[in-house]
């Protein structure tokens, strides 16, 4: 099993990258979002992936950060869910909205993505509610992307390069959120969505804000 890939970009499309790796050339898919994000051809990459194999095809699908790769397995176990869904969910979503979505029963918003009808949609947000929980509480432990210490060897004499370690910060809050609420004695379902609706509303805030914020969702009304 391939589980990760770092090297030097060779070529770069919409929907796959090529990255050399001490001269073999591997083809990766990446959703829209991640395309979009990569650096320019000739600098390194470091990217998780899944490796798919079939009778007569074997393909790697690649993610920025083991969250990402998280939710594709679980994309991946619902019915009718293949890869091209489910990169077509993570494109539109990114790892924290496709957890946010499930969390919050918003099967409009994996309606979203482009291939995924609503009777698909509501299947996902069915079959992962119960698990979204515990994939938002490891989102800090799962964003890491590359190892402080990793060294990417390059072709044509060019100086090795170190990609930068990468964290998702929001992540981050969330999962330290969730952790709260879940010690404060809330049960996994309602804390998991009032977490989930607060860091839609407070982009980018830190773990403290989120808390409050969530606290305020889950108080008594009236």
């Amino acid at each position: 099993m391939i589980g990760r890939i770092a090297g030097v970009i060779l070529h770069r499309a919409m929907d796959h990258v090529l990255i050399d790796v001490r001269g073999v050339g591997y083809i990766v898919h990446v959703s829209q979002r991640t395309a979009a994000a990569l650096p320019p051809v000739g600098e390194a990459v470091a990217l998780y992936t899944d490796l798919l194999v079939r009778e007569d095809l074997l393909q790697l699908f690649g993610f920025p950060t083991l969250l990402e790769k998280e939710w594709h397995r679980l994309l991946m176990s619902v019915q009718g869910v293949g890869a091209k869904a489910s990169m077509a969910i993570l494109g539109t979503l990114g790892a924290e909205g496709v957890g946010r979505a499930i969390a919050l029963g918003d099967w409009s918003a994996i309606k979203a993505a482009q291939g995924v009808g609503p009777k698909l949609a509501q299947r996902v947000v069915m079959e992962l509610k119960d698990k979204a929980p515990s994939v938002m509480a490891l989102g800090g432990a799962l964003t890491v992307d590359v190892a402080a210490g990793d060294e990417v060897i390059e072709p044509a004499a060019k100086p090795a390069r170190r990609p930068a370690a990468t964290v998702s910060a929001s992540a981050s809050a969330t999962a330290d959120a969730l952790s709260a609420l879940l010690n404060l004695g809330y049960g996994q379902g309602e804390a998991a969505a009032a977490v989930a609706e607060a860091a839609g509303a407070n982009e980018g805030a830190e773990a403290p804000a989120l808390i409050r914020a969530a606290l305020k969702l889950l108080a008594p009304k009236g």
